[in-house]
């Protein structure tokens, strides 16, 4: 075959990608992010069938066996046949508990993480987009959420309804909102002149259509970078309310709770300490490795650095 019919042949087999396929693929030949979905995927399904997990093992999550699952001593059992990781201070399954809390963690991480994209998409375009004196007002206004103290906030709040799921969901959401309307808001600033949206605009397109869909899908990247990287940190903002009392209400299970209880019990039952806080650490550490993963996949060329990393709600 001659150098000319190679060529041809070469230049035949190669097919255009969009950075969006080029991302996949390289986020799946990323193993350890693939080993870490694999993690989340049966955390996720661990979640989906604690009531399948109840039924084996036949204990309902709040059922106390004061007998079987408390020593004469009234403090928890160890690990056996009956309770697979022991029991609580109150006698209950801890392994029927622990699948449960992954409902609430997953719950209020995926839900409290949607708002705050939500919001923050909404807020970041808004400002970006039209400029002067909308966004120097919208600026402002997120100054001030970033500044404002979360822990005062969640406990005024707390103090007036009561802790609750949806109170959760709700402080942890309307503080997260902010850091994400500043990216999104950095990246509309960016593209707002490019070529296409002049001519959209030239063509006649309103201002929401071309928000919508001429730059929206161009700041799409980074917002999901955020997100993947979002999820961990809600769910320990989470577990912590729950550690200070501010999160979820017993009887139910969660994890942040179930850990400050534990706390009493660290030195006579290792257990019920030990395995709420290794699936909060497996879960968190394998949403940030993911998420790690991602940010890789979108931008090879970025270098992990802290200040790429939301923080925790201050």
């Amino acid at each position: 075959m001659s150098p000319e019919a190679t060529e041809t042949a070469a230049a035949g087999e190669i097919k255009g990608r969009s950075p969006w396929a080029l991302s996949w693929h390289r986020l799946r030949r990323d193993r350890v992010a693939m080993l870490s979905l694999t993690v989340i995927a049966a955390i996720l399904l661990m979640a989906v069938f604690a009531p399948v997990v109840a039924a084996v093992t036949g204990h309902p999550p709040n059922t106390q066996y004061h007998s079987a699952g408390l020593t004469p001593d009234g403090l928890p059992r160890g690990p056996n046949s009956t309770f697979w990781l022991g029991t609580d201070d109150l006698g209950r399954d801890l392994l029927v508990r622990i699948a449960y809390g992954a409902r609430v963690s997953l719950l209020v991480g995926v839900a409290a993480t949607a708002l705050a994209v939500l919001v923050g998409v909404v807020v970041g375009l808004t400002a970006g987009f039209f400029g002067g004196v909308i966004d120097t007002i919208l600026a402002r206004f997120v100054d001030v959420v970033l500044s404002f103290p979360f822990l005062l906030f969640a406990i005024s709040l707390v103090s007036i309804t009561g802790p609750s799921l949806g109170i959760s969901i709700l402080v942890i959401g309307l503080f997260s909102w902010a850091s994400v309307a500043r990216i999104v808001r950095g990246q509309v600033l960016s593209v707002r002149e490019r070529e296409f949206v002049e001519a959209a605009r030239s063509l006649g397109a309103s201002s929401w259509r071309i928000m919508v869909i001429d730059i929206l899908p161009n700041v799409l990247a980074p917002v999901i970078v955020y997100t993947s990287l979002l999820i961990p940190v809600v769910i320990v903002t989470q577990a912590t309310l729950s550690f200070l009392g501010l999160g979820i209400p017993p009887p139910t299970a969660d994890w942040g709770g179930m850990i400050a209880t534990a706390q009493n019990y660290y030195t006579t039952a290792w257990w019920y300490i030990l395995f709420p806080g290794l699936a909060l650490l497996v879960t968190t550490l394998a949403f940030n490795l993911f998420g790690d993963g991602v940010r890789d996949a979108f931008d090879p060329r970025a270098r992990p650095t802290l200040s790429m990393r939301p923080g925790r709600p201050s």
